[in-house]
């Protein structure tokens, strides 16, 4: 079993004897902290969506870190679709890092790591990166739902980490969410939800795609393909 301690790094969990008096306060401590499966209604709706085009890029032995994973749900659902695939969840929240941990002690996927705590708007070198995760390893940095709920900080550090992970010859960086076009923003629920994003934190909001393209030539970067999603969604695909 895993446990998070104070400084969010996840470290094994010794269980005492079972006749031992403290083993019903170890057990109960591990539990509660593993089995705050958080459920978000968007990740349930988006993820079957989501897997449909990653089955067009994921290929046995790739090696995917996620980016902001949320709650756990998006790579708990990927995980057993692509067996031949090992995903690396992370995030900076602490409360969805425990969500991810309890996603994982019930599942028990094979093919995913436990979550990093990654602040995406530092340095990559700031990273507590496994050594297979190192630089220019990476086959895709994925990110759901993220851009538009993230400061400019953020969004500029998502492409630079993924041109300092990605392979140098066919990484990918896929991105998910509402995106402005050219300037504009449509439908108008599409305008509404980007208004309620900056009411709430000015530096929110839906990203133009001209934006993030500069983002990605600077970063060693294209656009390679825009997949229309459910919802008024887009899926972006960022190659080599």
């Amino acid at each position: 079993m895993w446990c998070i301690n104070r400084s969010l790094s996840l470290v094994p969990v010794y269980f005492p004897p079972s006749n031992s008096p403290i083993s019903v306060s170890v057990f109960t401590a591990i539990r509660f902290l593993t089995s705050k499966m958080l459920s978000a209604s968007a990740a349930e709706r988006n993820k079957g969506p989501i897997a449909e085009i990653l089955k067009l890029y994921l290929r046995d032995g790739m090696k995917v870190l996620e980016i902001a994973s949320g709650t756990g749900q998006h790579v708990s659902h990927f995980a057993p679709l692509f067996p031949g695939t090992t995903f690396l969840p992370s995030e900076k929240d602490a409360r969805s890092i425990h969500s991810i941990v309890g996603y994982l002690d019930h599942f028990r996927h094979s093919n995913v790591r436990v979550p990093l705590f990654v602040d995406v708007s530092k340095p990559v070198s700031n990273w507590a990166l496994p050594e297979d995760y190192a630089p220019n390893s990476v086959d895709v940095v994925l990110s759901i739902n993220m851009i538009h709920i993230s400061s400019d900080a953020a969004v500029i550090g998502l492409f630079e980490a993924a041109n300092a992970l990605l392979k140098r010859s066919n990484g990918l960086l896929i991105t998910y969410g509402a995106y402005k076009f050219d300037g504009h923003i449509s439908p108008q629920s599409n305008a509404d939800f980007d208004e309620s994003l900056r009411s709430k934190n000015p530096e929110w909001g839906l990203r133009d795609v001209t934006f993030l393209e500069s983002l990605a030539q600077r970063n060693m970067l294209r656009l390679k393909a825009k997949h229309e999603m459910p919802a008024n969604n887009h899926m972006l695909i960022f190659s080599r």
